[in-house]
């Protein structure tokens, strides 16, 4: 029986047009020519546009080392956990079904766990291409904000490329808050939920590092709701969040 090395898990909600243009080729083309065995974990959030989880589905039926995993709608980080469950490589990363970060990144990520890292995270630095001077400020302020309070080495947080090892996403994962309090969702949300995920292997003693990655934005999908308002609201949940986070850790929820 092949050993799995990487399994690569890939959030899905509503992503018709971007799985369209064919970032699942991408994907397998680019795996196809390592010499290390792997998996695809595709795992739909219970998307409400039956066409995208028909095109994945279709996707994984075709393609050996592709799976399907359809879910009840409960946000991305249930999605990520989801597949992360199911996983059966050493090392697994999650990343982005739009592949704004091309799956190739992972490049630079892997050789760094021979380093003795636990986590290896994407960082697309400080600029954004392709974010409107709204995002922008939004994402400095949020950035300084959370380094005054939480992971105050750590540049980027929210870039949705992150590997692990298997054993350590496994013990960390559950102890999100969004995962603990098993909660409805409504929709594709952008959440911290990096942010607490980071801290909590931080305390408990894993090494992580954080790796520049490429990052432009080719996200063409058209259910996911956008928009200035949403957008502020998220904004307010995230700092939100991020609060919760510091109190948390300052009780020592996150120690071992």
């Amino acid at each position: 029986m092949k050993e799995i090395f990487l399994s690569v898990i890939i959030p899905s909600y509503n992503e018709t047009e971007n799985l369209k243009r064919g970032v699942l080729d991408e994907v397998k083309s680019y795996l196809s020519q390592q010499k290390y065995f792997w998996e695809v974990i595709i795992s739909d959030d219970g998307s409400p546009d039956q066409e995208a989880r028909s095109l994945a589905r279709n996707f994984c039926n075709r393609n050996e080392s592709f799976v399907f995993l359809e879910n009840d709608h409960a946000g991305k980080p249930f999605a990520v956990w989801s597949g992360i469950k199911k996983a059966a490589g050493k090392i697994v990363l999650f990343t982005d079904m739009d592949q704004s970060t091309p799956i190739s990144e992972v490049e630079k990520m892997l050789p760094i766990f021979d380093k003795g890292f636990d986590i290896v995270i994407g960082s697309r630095g400080v600029e954004r291409k392709k974010f409107s001077l709204l995002r922008r400020l939004a994402s400095m302020i949020f950035r300084e904000l959370r380094r005054s309070l939480l992971l105050t080495e750590i540049i980027d947080t929210q870039a949705g490329f992150k590997a692990f090892r298997v054993e350590v996403a496994k013990e960390i994962f559950p102890l999100l808050q969004v995962i603990r309090s098993d909660k409805s969702a409504s929709g594709w949300k952008v959440t911290s939920f990096d942010v607490e995920l980071l801290v909590a292997a931080e305390r408990r003693g894993y090494k992580i590092a954080e790796v520049p990655i490429f990052w432009e934005d080719r996200d063409v999908s058209k259910g996911k709701s956008r928009g200035t308002g949403k957008f502020v609201q998220e904004s307010l949940d995230m700092l939100s969040e991020i609060f919760r986070v510091k109190l948390n850790d300052l009780r020592g929820f996150y120690n071992k």
